[in-house]
């Protein structure tokens, strides 16, 4: 009789002999491609780093001043003309408009020039005539010298007489002094020839100088001369071209105080149109002179850097600085120019943090050539974007390369 222990291990289910169901092979591949698909998708949606390039914000200090005497005066530019034409004419093109860059010698308006032209190629048949006529004489001459031997051929033979050879040889005197006038002929019809097209090239009009338009005062059909005629019918220029590189400031200071002022002293400018602007300027010159009736005396103004928002017949205000002795400088930030950016009418720079950068609003006091001094919002030390996408934003990711 068999024991019931041995039944009960009869019955018992071995679970590690138990044979385990197989996953299907497709589940794993689909796993798999899913997997893949979003890591590339990841990959593909994560913003690209941008290219930049960095540079540290220095310290430095910025000497203590106070201000001395303020005035007020207007920008004005030391090279502006009104551009006009040499000769009397009217107008046939007009090639600027206001606004338009220029430069030197580029063509600006084109006067009528059918008479002058006529007159030139007049003045171009006459040269050719005389230079005809010159080389006429040089073949006669030529043939008076053969008559001349003869002559004296003949003399040496005792066939021809004294008269004969006198004959001969004031012929070819004759001719070479008619040779001379006929040169000097020729040099003069050559001579007005070039007053032609001297007087052919006045009726284009050039720019005298780099700069930019400011005023259009003509249009095509209308009269121009380079004086008044009267009556209101005749144009006196073309138009107005200002050199933006040569802009200043003149205010006229009471001669009461222009013991104030000196020649290179430290000037902070601001323009009416841009009150919270400070502009950093220094006196040029001090007119040697003063005007009797306002009792003033006219100070030149030059800007330290200039900037496109500077304009001609601004109104500005300025005040004279004078450095305050015994004062500790104050310190400040120094950065390049290329960092600075503008946005929302605000300084603004792009500093790294980590692999991304943030946008930050600085306070800019005044620049040193290739430099800006940033008074507030930097800390020296800090990496800041000197070169970098135009639309670079905050929070963007960089890669910093090096030149």
């Amino acid at each position: 009789m068999v024991p019931k222990t041995q039944d009960l291990d009869a019955l018992r289910i071995d679970r590690e002999k138990r044979s385990r169901p197989a996953r299907p092979w497709w589940l794993v591949a689909g796993l798999l491609v899913i997997s893949t698909a979003l890591v590339a998708g990841w990959l593909a949606l994560r913003p690209r780093a941008r290219a930049v390039r960095v540079a540290p914000a220095t310290e430095t200090t910025i000497g203590a001043s106070s201000t001395v005497l303020n005035a007020s005066g207007y920008v004005t530019a030391r090279r502006r003309a009104t551009v006009s034409s040499k000769v009397t004419g009217k107008v046939v093109e007009v090639l600027i408009e206001e606004g338009m860059q220029v430069s030197e010698n580029q063509v600006l308006a084109r006067l009528d020039a059918s008479n002058t032209r006529v007159s030139l190629d007049l003045a171009e048949a006459k040269l050719e005539a005389a230079r005809a006529a010159l080389e006429e004489i040089r073949v006669r001459i030529h043939e008076a010298e053969l008559g001349l031997e003869r002559t004296l051929s003949l003399i040496d033979k005792n066939v021809a007489s004294q008269a004969d050879l006198d004959a001969s040889q004031a012929e070819v005197d004759s001719l070479r002094a008619r040779l001379e006038a006929q040169r000097q002929q020729a040099d003069v019809a050559s001579r007005e020839l070039a007053v032609w097209r001297q007087q052919l090239d006045d009726t284009v009009i050039r720019a005298p100088f780099d700069g930019v338009v400011v005023s259009k005062d003509a249009q095509p059909g209308e009269m121009i001369s380079p004086v008044s005629a009267g009556g209101g019918f005749t144009r006196t220029g073309i138009g107005t071209v200002v050199d933006m590189a040569s802009l200043e400031i003149e205010v006229d200071v009471n001669e009461a105080y222009i013991n104030r002022v000196s020649p290179d002293q430290v000037v902070e400018a601001t323009l009416d149109a841009y009150p919270e602007w400070k502009i950093p300027a220094h006196v040029i010159a001090i007119v040697p002179t003063a005007d009797r009736q306002k009792a003033t005396v006219r100070v030149r103004i030059g800007f330290d850097e200039l900037d496109p928002r500077i304009l001609p017949d601004m109104g500005v205000k300025v005040a004279f600085q004078e450095a305050r002795e015994g004062s500790e400088g104050r310190v400040a930030v120094v950065v390049l120019a290329e960092a600075l950016r503008s946005a929302d009418g605000r300084d603004i720079v792009f500093v790294m943090t980590g692999e991304t950068v943030e946008r930050r609003a600085v306070q800019v006091r005044r620049g040193d050539g290739p430099t800006r001094v940033v008074l507030a919002g930097l800390s020296a030390g800090e990496q800041v974007v000197v070169n970098g996408p135009a639309d670079l934003m905050d929070g963007d990711p960089v890669e910093v390369t090096v030149d």
